[in-house]
């Protein structure tokens, strides 16, 4: 609530575990101040087993913390050791933050993202992050990176410096702003006690916080004008209420889906709170967006569910009589976006998807989107938890920030649609391809890339995109390509691509190249090193 928590003497210092969302409730993130500290430092699970490399589906936002943490010998600092899926947005931090656990050894990470968020009095820790996008944010200072440090529109964001070299640090992407964004929206206490929704306006071509002048852009709806659904409430319950021209909230929980969950109307928000976790159940999808304008959909988990789903989300239902030719009903003005919304094909359950993803209309904001085939946990196996496709682009002049999409079958992400842009991808291949034979793209193709823009495709741009391998069932895998797209694209389309071979212990084959026969090969031979490509064609 807003307010002020803790002291000098007496701070409030708590962490963040699975399923949890910490988030202030005032109109702006000074209206909730912690002097102490929101802490995820490693996660054990065993002796010697310490490491943020699982520290997910966890999120903190809307807040100012004074770092205040007395006694706290190494931690003396604001921890934020996180993986996939556990952003940070709006948050002002004053004082020492790290984005690692360097009290508690080994230091692995593999984040992350942060958004819309100032850091001052002190230079944030790097460290052993692997990889990690901060978007239209603040920044004191950047200690280092590791493999794929990526900035857009951020105030104070290191050079552009890559690949890694002594006189600039690095590795670092930068981009001086970010062509369209669409910050998450956040439930807050209005001065009357009541309730409200405040969904952000769009931005263009914009750095820095929403917040940095005074109050974020946007409108405020009132909580009357949305459905509270709780697990218990019934896929037609739900669509009653939207159908009505209804916003909805899901409470926290677990919602088991006869059906999609269907988005007709323009402008219409689905705002998860606490991670609530849509599960089909009958191989339907958990939900669908018609050709609509301004949807906005944030902050959920959807879960492949016992029976396979040829999609688990579809933005769009494809083109219509009376769009405009080149894709679906659009309003450029008043694009649709989606925030903090993540992709399980096993794992937590046993399930089976096609595809996770698909957008079929056209000015998609992506922001923040972990599409994971499962690598551990529940129901893993090549035969178990199958999946093809994480992510699948038919909509043109769609924009993505912080697409992490991991161990899928096939193409990773398929992108079909022009003046598209990503800003920032991060990749593993899947771990557990039994031999070559299945898993080749073509004859005489070994593998699937990574990412493939569609050879129809004339216009694309690319910042910050790596794909790892590691192949750990004792045999030699190979993919010929990490990225495969047109070589018609304009020059200099994509910028700072990268590949890299990890655990040479336990790890076979590798990456050829990295962008259609363009660079060098990621193998045993040069396993943790970056073989970049600066740009291409």
């Amino acid at each position: 609530m807003p307010g002020s928590y803790g002291s000098k003497t007496h701070p409030l210092n708590f962490k963040v575990g699975y399923y949890t969302s910490v988030a202030g409730l005032g109109l702006s993130p000074g209206d909730v101040v912690i002097n102490g500290s929101v802490y995820v430092r490693n996660q054990c699970f065993g002796p010697g087993n310490c490491v943020a490399l699982d520290n997910f589906w966890r999120s903190l936002s809307n807040l100012t913390i004074n770092v205040t943490t007395p006694g706290f010998g190494c931690y003396s600092g604001e921890f934020w050791a996180v993986s996939q899926a556990a952003p940070m947005r709006r948050v002002h931090v004053n004082g020492f933050a790290t984005l690692m656990d360097y009290c508690t050894g080994p230091s692995f990470a593999s984040g992350g993202f942060i958004a819309d968020s100032a850091f001052d009095g002190s230079t944030v820790v790097n460290g052993s992050q692997q990889q990690w996008l901060v978007r239209n944010s603040r920044l004191d200072g950047w200690t280092n990176g590791v493999w794929n440090q990526v900035f857009s529109g951020v105030v104070g964001a290191p050079a552009q410096c890559f690949p890694s070299q002594k006189s600039c640090g690095g590795p670092y992407t930068t981009v001086a702003t970010s062509p369209v964004t669409r910050e998450a929206p956040y439930l807050y206490l209005d001065a009357a006690g009541n309730y409200q929704v405040f969904v952000p306006a769009v931005q263009r071509n914009a750095s820095g916080t929403t917040w940095a002048a005074g109050r974020t852009p946007g409108a405020s709806i009132p909580i009357s004008r949305f459905f509270i659904a709780r697990p218990s409430d019934s896929v037609q319950t739900i669509n009653n209420q939207l159908s009505r021209g209804k916003n909805l909230i899901l409470s926290p929980g677990i919602y088991r889906l006869e059906a999609p969950i269907r988005v007709k109307h323009d402008d219409t928000v689905v705002l998860g709170l606490g991670f609530p976790t849509l599960v089909p159940q009958d191989g339907n999808a958990a939900l669908r967006v018609s050709n609509a304008n301004g949807v906005d959909l944030s902050g959920m988990i959807v879960d492949a569910g016992p029976e396979r789903s040829p999609v688990l989300l579809q933005v769009g239902s494809g083109r219509s009589e009376g769009d405009d030719g080149d894709g679906n009903d659009h309003n450029a003005s008043n694009p649709s976006a989606l925030q903090d919304v993540f992709f399980r094909i096993g794992g937590a359950t046993p399930g089976r998807a096609t595809t996770a993803l698909v957008i079929n209309s056209d000015d998609v904001i992506l922001d923040d989107i972990w599409s994971w085939r499962a690598d551990h946990g529940n129901g893993v196996g090549w035969t178990a938890n199958t999946a093809d496709t994480g992510v699948v682009v038919n909509g043109d002049s769609v924009t993505a920030y912080g697409l992490f999409v991991e161990h899928y079958q096939k193409y990773n992400v398929i992108w079909n649609g022009n003046r598209g842009t990503d800003i920032f991808f991060q990749n593993e291949l899947p771990y557990d391809v039994p031999n070559q034979a299945a898993w080749m793209e073509a004859p005489g193709v070994d593998g699937f890339a990574a990412f493939k823009v569609a050879p129809g495709v004339t216009s694309f741009r690319g910042y910050g995109m790596g794909s790892y391998s590691f192949f750990n069932q004792g045999v030699d895998i190979f993919a010929d390509h990490a990225f495969e797209v047109p070589t018609t694209l304009p020059l200099a389309s994509l910028n700072d691509l990268l590949t890299i071979f990890l655990d040479p212990s336990h790890g076979s084959g590798g990456i050829r190249h990295v962008v259609n026969d363009v660079g060098g090969s990621s193998t045993k031979a040069n396993p943790d090193t970056p073989v970049t490509v600066v740009s291409y064609p």
